[in-house]
């Protein structure tokens, strides 16, 4: 086999293997929204979607209430994206506090909008679902409740591509890192972006201030 012959066949052939870790890894432990609506954890919150995850509970006086209004700005920033390409979750970490009407509560208080639901269960499910997508790795600090994670956590399921943000990063960190588990972008689409931007650097007619001196040398 000549080298054309090598490199071109490995684009010829397609993957058929899954980027997803299924239900198997995340669970399909059922919760209940603060809509008061039962969901299945991985079927109908995770499976082939964008999503930010984040703990919390709605009495709390540290950190919970700075994360939300956090990411009540970066839903604004997201605009129309969040409830169509970006899930937004809060899973409470008190659900002997927090049953649906707390929840809804909570999330009216925060002015949260459509796409971002706050989410209840058992202790069993929300602390196996914890663990597994925000653990410290430290019996001391996972086992305390009050040492809840600080974490956002952003999963794109379909690529298997995983990001995770302090909670109290600035803003504009923390919707940075929710794209960057954007699914990437078409060639074609990149390649076009590029030329407008090389046409624009085309055009210039005059170098920047710090670089007018190398005309004259």
């Amino acid at each position: 086999m000549d080298r054309r012959q090598f490199f071109t066949g490995f684009a010829n052939k397609s993957c058929s293997v899954s980027a997803s870790m299924g239900p198997e890894f995340f669970t399909n432990a059922v919760f209940r929204t603060h809509e008061n609506k039962e969901v299945r954890f991985y079927d109908d919150l995770i499976k082939d979607k964008q999503v930010v995850i984040n703990f919390m509970y709605t009495r709390c006086e540290g950190s919970c209430p700075r994360t939300t209004a956090t990411l009540v700005r970066a839903q604004e920033l997201l605009k129309k994206r969040v409830g169509k390409d970006i899930f937004m979750y809060s899973f409470t970490i008190k659900p002997e506090e927090d049953d649906p009407a707390a929840l809804k509560e909570y999330a009216q208080a925060h002015h949260v909008k459509p796409g971002w639901l706050f989410l209840t269960g058992s202790r069993h499910d929300l602390d196996t679902v914890r663990f597994r997508l925000a653990s410290e790795h430290h019996p001391a600090i996972d086992l305390n409740q009050e040492q809840h994670t600080g974490m956002v956590r952003t999963i794109n399921d379909s690529l298997n591509r995983w990001f995770m943000c302090p909670s109290q990063a600035s803003v504009e960190t923390i919707v940075e890192t929710i794209r960057w588990c954007d699914m990437p972008r078409p060639l074609e689409e990149r390649i076009r972006e590029n030329a407008v931007i090389q046409a624009r650097i085309n055009k210039l007619q005059t170098l920047p201030t710090f670089l007018g001196s190398l005309r004259e040398s």
